[in-house]
């Protein structure tokens, strides 16, 4: 059975989006690691896949669990086992491929639905593919995935932001800046458990609330991922 290690790098090891349940319902066999508790599997032996959630962390912060992750990204690399990272998931993909000079902390936040551009290199991704002209997806982040790096190719981009998806040029890694894992229902929820934090960083959450989406089209990501790895 195809098995993906899901690292969570969040304060609980699963987010509102319960998206390690979905790889298994996608029938992924699924091993969760708490990467925020320094949880890690001793070996990367018998993976065919590893996504990386999300954090409040930044992937350039001197944090043990942080390095320990870095170093796990680039022995999958050096392993050629396929990657998806989402939000801090993407960043920390950047800092370990491509340089921790790759992430920076903008100068406001960029948060809302966003009908990002999708680029004609996205036109025969294997996560990509299925996008249009654009696809829409909610952003929050404060941190940023520079866009120039010669290892980067780029699928999306957001008004504010030119690297909203990208891939690595040779290994097969994919970062995600927004949240597509997100649904409607789901959406709604994780917005009023964040919405102190979501108003500081200049979001109107009642708005927001209200605009909630389900994000179908930038979903497919998710699945041409599990679909690839099973294929592995």
């Amino acid at each position: 059975m195809t098995r993906l290690l899901y690292l969570g790098n969040g304060r609980k090891l699963q987010s509102v989006a319960r998206l390690d349940d979905r790889f298994e319902g996608w029938g992924l066999s699924v091993d969760r690691y708490w990467a925020w508790n320094n949880e890690f599997p001793a070996t990367l032996d018998g993976y065919h896949g590893i996504f990386l959630s999300g954090s409040p962390h930044g992937a350039y912060e001197d944090v043990p669990f942080i390095h320990r992750e870095h170093d796990l990204i680039r022995e999958a690399a050096d392993r050629g086992i396929p990657m998806l990272g989402i939000c801090f998931g993407s960043q920390i993909l950047a800092s370990a491929l491509c340089g921790k000079d790759q992430v920076f902390r903008r100068e406001w936040c960029e948060i809302d639905y966003k009908d990002l551009e999708v680029k004609a290199t996205a036109v025969d991704d294997p996560l990509a593919r299925d996008w249009g002209e654009t696809v829409r997806m909610f952003v929050w982040h404060n941190d940023e995935v520079r866009h120039g790096h010669p290892d980067m190719v780029v699928l999306a981009s957001s008004d504010v932001c030119p690297n909203q998806v990208w891939r690595h040029r040779t290994a097969p890694a994919w970062g995600i800046q927004g949240h597509p894992e997100v649904t409607r229902a789901q959406a709604s929820i994780w917005f009023e458990e964040n919405r102190e934090r979501m108003t500081a960083d200049g979001g109107d959450v009642d708005d927001l609330i209200a605009r909630a989406d389900e994000a179908m089209e930038a979903k497919t990501a998710l699945t041409r991922f599990a679909e690839m790895i099973s294929r592995s």
